[in-house]
């Protein structure tokens, strides 16, 4: 995974706001300075109000960069989210970024990348897809949500959806999904997987990846207060480098991406 770039704490101007169902909003910051240098699969930390609630930032992953602009997806799942994705363009916010490292695309060892989401987790994947493709890899989006309504598209594309109820695309879980269709992507090169979503979806995916001998990195999700390794909010256990021995690590600083092999199943 690539280290971190130089942080920046600064005013973003909400530029748009997008609704896209499911109570997901697409929004777009403008913050040239944060832009210039995000890299797939960093995040940003965002002070959602200038008042004591709520109190601590909120992590997003960066969905794109357009020029000055970065867009983030949120999804509205409590009071700092509902404040954010019902925020009037216009209106600004504190913003710190890009934090985190970013997922590893420079290596020659693979000619197809997997990204496999679910739910929100697709927020990171427009960006990365992007990456991929100036470096010429084929590129396969693998998503997976509970309904139709989960499913989250936005500027990707080679889609192939799954849902728990079968109301869009396969029928079963997104790594379910794959194991279906894992030989037909084999036979078109060496494969690298890329994934966001749910902790089980990651530690499901992280044991196929280990069957197949597959490489794959997860970009991992939990709460963060500060985002920049002072508060110690993000602790994760996860293996060693090498070895079986566990350690713990700061999400925001040894992640979020981490090699799927490191995920305790």
């Amino acid at each position: 995974m690539n280290h971190q770039p130089e942080i920046t704490d600064c005013t973003a101007t909400i530029t748009a706001t997008r609704p896209l169902g499911g109570g997901v909003t697409l929004i777009s910051f403008h913050c040239p300075d944060i832009a210039a240098r995000a890299l797939p699969g960093n995040f940003v930390n965002i002070k959602i109000s200038t008042s004591s609630q709520p109190l601590l930032r909120r992590p997003f992953s960066i969905h794109n960069v357009e020029g000055e602009t970065v867009e983030i997806m949120a999804k509205n799942i409590g009071c700092a989210t509902s404040m954010l994705c019902g925020t009037d363009e216009g209106a600004s916010m504190q913003m710190i970024g890009p934090l985190g490292n970013s997922f590893t695309t420079s290596t020659p060892s693979f000619s197809t990348a997997i990204l496999v989401s679910g739910g929100i987790g697709t927020a990171p994947m427009r960006l990365l897809e992007r990456q991929l493709r100036k470096e010429s890899r084929h590129v396969v989006h693998m998503i997976g949500g509970r309904t139709a309504e989960d499913i989250h598209t936005t500027g990707l594309t080679n889609i192939e959806q799954a849902t728990d109820d079968g109301s869009a695309g396969f029928r079963g879980t997104v790594v379910e999904l794959l194991e279906s269709r894992i030989e037909d992507l084999e036979a078109q090169g060496p494969l690298k997987l890329f994934a966001c979503g749910p902790d089980p979806m990651l530690k499901a995916l992280a044991g196929f990846a280990r069957q197949r001998d597959l490489p794959c990195e997860v970009s991992m999700e939990t709460v963060m207060g500060c985002g920049i390794g002072i508060c110690y909010g993000c602790l994760v256990e996860v293996k060693e480098e090498s070895g079986n021995a566990t350690t713990s690590i700061l999400l925001c600083q040894d992640g979020p991406v981490i090699d799927a092999s490191r995920l305790i199943l």
